[in-house]
């Protein structure tokens, strides 16, 4: 097997766009990558896109053909393929696309993300998000989306693994960093107040925990490690790519609390890079809701059950902490979260932090990021490990 770089970023702003087009945001990455690779486009061989529901969103089946279409690879006859696991659909994407070069089936990989959400009503949207739990046995019986994140938010609290204000700060911390962050979707620090305050959800949740409807895309180029240079000197390398499963609903799990996918994968992980998740500098986590932003900083070895949200409260997470940063972009919650494109906007912020280019919000020599994306409620997860080179 061959080691993988990623030697091109591209992502647009994320947020309600309606003067652009799903087409255009797929464009505008996709040739912001290619431009921050050095290619002209003809070299790639193979198109992975990230995408949770298009066919709902905007009408629009079969956007693999769609994307091939209009980046004029259609032309050249390139393989593009979509890639759909719920909210983790960008991370498997970037795993198939690391998979396809790491195996030699290509060369040239580009991975997409991308979606639209806007253009449909809230409750419309909504539905569309309940589906990526059990829709036979959870949302049909009217458990919503929300409401599945508040049950484990309820449980956490009743066990005393975190308070409520310490599962609000990770809204606080996502908020702080989407200030700094150009292509968020709210580029304003709120106080732990404003969140507390906030219109109820699904009790004890409310608006500020939760991430918003965005619509926005993200693209990264990968090659073989060592053509790399070949394009750039401003690589990084993949690490390590892992994904792992659960059952699709959450009341079939022993311990609603923690994502045993996200275990199951981070372990993978750190074993395929070399390395523990001590040596991890920064993080971007799943953060659809507050609640899983504690959980994954426990899942992921950053720190022991009952001590993350203290962590979280304490501002340990910031990026300039010294100390394990989490969600620089923003995260979820700030950034946004057009959820085919959310997996591989996390890669491309991760890909900026290790090769320095992070602007304000830049940890200081960092070594290793980690991405954890999240489909439904746990029930598929993707954990990709980067190092700087």
């Amino acid at each position: 097997m061959r080691e993988v770089a990623i030697i091109g970023v591209g992502i647009t702003k994320f947020g309600e766009l309606w003067n652009k087009s799903f087409r255009a945001l797929g464009i505008e990455a996709g040739a912001k990558a290619i431009e921050d690779a050095n290619l002209s486009g003809s070299e790639i061989d193979g198109v992975f896109i990230g995408n949770l529901s298009a066919g709902r969103f905007i009408n629009q089946q079969h956007i693999d053909a769609l994307v091939a279409d209009y980046t004029g690879m259609a032309t050249n006859h390139i393989p593009a393929t979509r890639v759909e696991a719920g909210g983790a659909s960008g991370g498997v994407a970037f795993r198939q696309g690391v998979m396809a070069v790491a195996s030699g089936m290509h060369d040239i990989v580009m991975v997409g993300g991308a979606e639209k959400m806007t253009d449909l009503d809230d409750a419309s949207i909504n539905s569309v998000m309940d589906a990526t739990a059990d829709s036979e046995w959870e949302a049909e019986m009217g458990a919503t989306f929300a409401s599945l994140h508040a049950m484990i938010a309820q449980r956490m609290i009743h066990e005393g693994t975190a308070t409520r204000e310490e599962i609000a700060s990770v809204a606080v911390n996502s908020h702080f960093h989407g200030a700094f962050n150009p292509n968020a979707q709210f580029k304003k620090a709120v106080p732990i107040e404003t969140v507390l305050r906030s219109g109820p959800v699904a009790t004890p949740l409310g608006m500020f925990d939760s991430a918003p409807i965005s619509d926005g895309a993200a693209s990264v180029v990968l090659c073989p490690l060592e053509d790399a240079k070949k394009y750039t000197d401003n690589y990084v390398k993949v690490a390590a790519s892992a994904q792992a499963s659960d059952t699709l609903a959450l009341f079939q799990r022993p311990d609603i609390t923690s994502y045993g996918a996200t275990v199951a994968a981070s372990q993978k992980a750190y074993q395929a890079a070399g390395i523990t998740a001590a040596d991890i500098n920064v993080a971007e986590v799943h953060d659809v809701y507050s609640v899983g932003g504690i959980m994954a900083l426990q899942d992921l070895g950053f720190y022991k059950k009952g001590e993350a949200g203290k962590a979280m409260l304490e501002g340990q997470c910031h990026y300039d902490s010294g100390k394990v940063a989490i969600n620089t972009s923003g995260g979820l919650k700030a950034r946004g979260h057009p959820i085919g494109a959310t997996g591989v906007a996390q890669i491309v912020e991760i890909a900026h932090q290790l090769r320095g280019t992070a602007d304000n919000r830049q940890v200081k020599d960092a070594k290793y990021g980690l991405a954890q994306n999240v489909g439904g409620t746990g029930s598929a997860v993707t954990v990709s490990i980067l190092e700087a080179i």
